[in-house]
């Protein structure tokens, strides 16, 4: 009885001792690819797992669980980074690992943040060490002309998003991209907007989205905030929106809204205009988009900031008022 449980449990061992060997020496084995050179780009907060099943996917011929289960015995696999990489051919499984977790990418990634403005975008461009900085001087309107979109105002015309370039592209190549796919996901958005908005055109849709990206403090208002401007626009009430009179005043603002400053007419100023500024404030993400042509559907005119992020929904001024003095009591 044990002669023959030590016999096995001998087998076992050299079972597992040559499975070992030959997962280990398959480690080191040049892989076929698709192409002589192959681009796999690892979004940020991807696991091991969906990182090798993307590189099978580009057409490199390793079995995902063995590349995971390699990245896992070697410590590897918490160190997987974001980025974009070009494999070459004849690389090996542990070749694969050591790139993937060395941040060695031959891509730069430039992330355009929603709610920026035109100008905080450039500068977040004029910073980033791995572009080729053609606009660097240039004028807003000579950028323009440069991207072939002479006379148009640039804000909001850009989509945040990171982008993966390479390495010394110039600063238009991201621009271009980031215009391209703003019209992408706006047309996309346009196509599917609810019936019966006060919105005419595609621009008018950004420019109100850009408020909203503006005014959000907490997804989960995103919708209902919509829905109050929506609802003032139908009856011709201003949008009274702080972030559009602060736009307006451009330099001159020194962080602290008064009521002079409500007051002083600008023609982003929707406390003394009515409807819609005329451009956008800001560069909108999709949600907001999304919100500015699916609002919810709420009777809501009013909103106030609780202080913690969210805001307080109100149907009448009166009970707006009441809340103001709840939320806001004592601030200058």
């Amino acid at each position: 009885m044990f002669r023959l449980f030590f016999r096995l449990l001998r087998w076992s061992v050299l079972i597992v001792a040559l499975m070992t060997g030959v997962a280990v020496w398959y480690a080191f084995q040049p892989l076929r690819q698709s192409a002589p050179v192959l681009d796999v780009e690892v979004p940020r907060g991807a696991s091991m797992r969906e990182v090798a099943r993307l590189v099978a996917e580009q057409g490199i011929e390793v079995q995902p669980l063995y590349l995971a289960w390699l990245a896992r015995l070697s410590g590897r696999s918490q160190k997987i980074q974001a980025g974009s990489y070009q494999i070459q051919e004849g690389a090996t499984p542990w070749q694969l690992v050591e790139l993937l977790s060395s941040g060695s990418t031959t891509y730069a990634d430039v992330a355009l943040i929603e709610g920026h403005n035109f100008r905080r975008m450039r500068s977040v461009l004029d910073a980033n060490p791995d572009l080729k900085h053609d606009t660097l001087g240039r004028s807003d309107a000579e950028v323009m002309a440069q991207l072939g979109l002479s006379g148009q105002d640039p804000e909001g015309l850009f989509f945040p998003d990171t982008y993966f370039v390479s390495r010394g592209v110039s600063d238009l190549e991201v621009l271009r991209r980031a215009h391209a796919q703003m019209k992408k996901v706006l047309a996309a958005e346009w196509e599917r907007r609810a019936p019966g908005l006060p919105l005419k055109s595609l621009q008018e849709a950004l420019i109100l989205a850009s408020v909203i990206e503006k005014e959000t403090g907490v997804e989960a208002d995103r919708d209902e905030i919509a829905s109050v401007f929506i609802n003032r626009l139908r009856i011709g009430m201003p949008l009274q929106s702080d972030p559009t009179v602060i736009y307006g005043m451009g330099a001159a603002f020194d962080g602290n809204l008064t009521r002079r400053d409500l007051q002083t007419d600008t023609p982003h100023n929707t406390y003394t205009r009515r409807g819609l500024p005329p451009t956008p404030i800001a560069m909108p993400g999709r949600a907001a988009i999304h919100a500015a042509l699916h609002p919810a559907k709420t009777d809501f005119l009013y909103f106030v900031a609780r202080g913690d992020g969210s805001s307080h929904f109100s149907r009448s001024l009166d009970e707006h008022n009441r809340a103001v003095a709840r939320y806001q009591k004592g601030r200058g």
